[in-house]
């Protein structure tokens, strides 16, 4: 099968390359007859950086020192990738005076003299999809203040990527890097004179794609938030264009639009941010918002989960559960441990986050933002509750073992009269330790507490026989387990009371405090916050609840509320210490 899957990589490898030597003899195109509107949003942050000759992709931060960022030797392919779908194009035009201008042109015609002819690493569809977008809603910034020859080169070099888009566009993998190639070939054919050829395969193209890789509910196999919302928005990009060139979507992508818009509404925290699981992100500040309205599609979220995500949300607290399997198959090269996992945000401020996707620092954080011990969940022995290779974290356990992805995750939630409750449970610790996690969280209707219960439970004989043997192994001293709460690196977190409550205050002036109740001890420990364009991890606290399973159940009781709703409960808990004291 490996030796199959490998030869396949070659034969696409040996096409795209054969193929991009024939497009480079295309003839130049003679113009645009139409061109969209810039619509990506890049970091302003970043445009300053690269500005600065700090460049910072995948992971790796390499200083220019006067060299065009192709002169730069690439550390590995993730670096390659991330510069050869100019993205980068996307923060120097978000900061839009005449120095990124010129930074931003030096690069793109150094790319035409040294992988113009179709020589080098970018010449995949999806790559060569997101490069010739990015060519196309630029291009009045790009050629501002060029020569006739250069502006000849463009056009040539624009034209030779909209032949290979033709040719192998539609052996780009399915998903996101298909919905590239073929928006990126529909915005060629739409925008180039000579091009108008290609608009209909590829508008037949992106239809067929949104009918195979768009479930019913608006989800996409990866089950990554950030992924679903670069589709839609290349979705919505795309009906825009079709639509200005007087052409209509086909029933199937339109179709895809109008499920995918709620779904991203569920997905959404009540900061705007997306919730950050299965390795994606926040989104771009706007993007959601802006490809939300350019849908303009009013409906929210019917009832029940959204891309398996469950939603909670009274007043200005949005509270997102991940309540369904991993991704599997091909679908899961970067999915996460994060079953049960949650994230909580109150107004304007994430309070409970997961560590995040370490893809953008390298493998080896890619790998850390993946595991259980990265989310705000239960997880057993230092275990995943679901297979990943060994990481080590900063902060975190030293050894991460491997365990089977959970099967089977029942849910519901249910309306109560003084919230919302939700309930889930997986068997992901069953194989080895006959012990299935559950959990409940309740939140109120004014949104300023929640009520959390995590318990570890033997459901059945088999279970029980299976937790027995692993208690010999440890000769009965007791399953370890720990509740891990993840927090925003913008908080400020205090241990009170002789470690029986915390106190978590936001900037926004809000304090939070969280209580316990159970057999386990409270400590605060080092986390990371692994946020996309950032030049490194930012250090963050993690509460953790530490515990031993020594019986065939096991229940970790605790809360989290607003300070005004604690005040009172902290009072009496003190006057019992003192009583106790006395």
């Amino acid at each position: 099968m490996a030796q199959r899957r490998n030869w396949r990589a070659a034969q696409a490898r040996f096409l795209n390359r054969l193929h991009a030597r024939l497009a480079a003899r295309a003839k130049p195109a003679a113009g645009f007859v139409s061109q969209p509107e810039p619509r990506t949003i890049g970091y302003f942050a970043r445009g300053r950086q690269m500005l600065a000759g700090n460049l910072m992709f995948a992971g790796h931060l390499v200083q220019a020192e006067g060299r065009t960022i192709w002169q730069i030797p690439a550390p590995d392919a993730a670096f390659a990738e991330q510069v050869q779908g100019f993205g980068w194009l996307d923060d120097l035009a978000a900061v839009g005076d005449a120095q990124a201008r010129k930074l931003a042109q030096d690069w793109l015609w150094a790319w035409i003299d040294r992988y113009g002819d179709g020589r080098g690493p970018g010449w995949t569809p999806e790559l060569t999809g997101r490069r010739v977008i990015r060519w196309v809603q630029h291009a009045l910034f790009l050629l501002r203040g060029r020569s006739p020859e250069q502006s000849t080169a463009f056009y040539r070099a624009l034209a030779a990527q909209t032949q290979f888009l033709a040719r192998r566009g539609a052996s780009a993998a399915p998903g996101l890097p298909r919905f590239e190639a073929m928006t990126g070939l529909l915005y060629a054919g739409l925008s180039i004179d000579g091009m108008e050829g290609h608009i209909e395969p590829a508008r037949q193209a992106l239809g067929r794609e949104c009918a195979a890789q768009i479930d019913d509910q608006g989800g996409i196999p990866t089950r990554n938030p950030e992924e679903l919302l670069e589709v839609f928005t290349l979705l919505t990009w795309a009906q825009m264009a079709l639509e200005e060139g007087h052409r209509q979507p086909t029933e199937p992508h339109l179709t895809a639009i109008r499920r995918i818009a709620p779904t991203l509404r569920s997905l959404r925290h009540a900061d705007g941010g997306l919730a950050r699981f299965h390795g994606g992100g926040r989104g771009l500040d706007g993007r959601l918002d802006q490809a939300l309205a350019a849908s303009g599609v009013k409906r929210k979220k019917a009832e029940g989960l959204a891309l398996g995500f469950a939603r909670l949300s009274a007043g200005r607290t949005s509270v997102i559960i991940d309540a369904a399997t991993p991704p599997k198959g091909v679908a899961s090269a970067n999915a996460h441990a994060s079953t049960l996992a949650f994230e909580l945000t109150s107004g304007r401020r994430p309070l409970i986050v997961s560590c995040g996707s370490g893809g953008g620092f390298g493998e080896d954080w890619r790998r850390a933002g993946r595991a259980t011990l990265s989310h705000s969940t239960l997880c057993l022995q230092g275990r995943s509750s679901a297979s990943l290779a060994p990481s080590r974290p900063v902060g975190m356990a030293d050894r991460e073992l491997l365990e089977d992805a959970p099967t089977h995750v029942p849910h519901q939630i249910s309306g109560l009269a003084q919230g919302t409750r939700f309930e889930g449970g997986h068997d992901g610790y069953v194989a080895d330790h006959g012990l299935t996690h559950a959990r409940s969280l309740e939140l109120s209707l004014d949104g300023r507490q929640i009520k959390g219960e995590d318990y570890l439970v033997a459901l059945d004989a088999a279970a029980k026989k299976r937790f027995d043997r692993a208690m010999d192994k440890i000769k009965l001293a007791g399953i370890a387990y720990e509740i891990r709460f993840h927090l925003h690196p913008d908080v400020d977190v205090t241990l009170d009371m002789g470690g029986l409550a915390v106190s978590m205050a936001l900037r926004s002036g809000e304090i939070w405090v969280f209580r316990m109740d159970g057999p386990v001890e409270m400590t605060l420990q080092p986390s990371v916050y692994l946020e996309k364009g950032r030049l490194r991890p930012r250090a963050t606290t993690q509460v953790v609840l530490t515990g031993r399973a020594m019986q065939y159940a096991t229940r970790v009781r605790w809360t989290l509320a607003k300070a005004q709703e604690t005040a009172i409960a902290i009072r009496d808990l003190a006057r019992e210490e003192a009583d106790l004291t006395v």
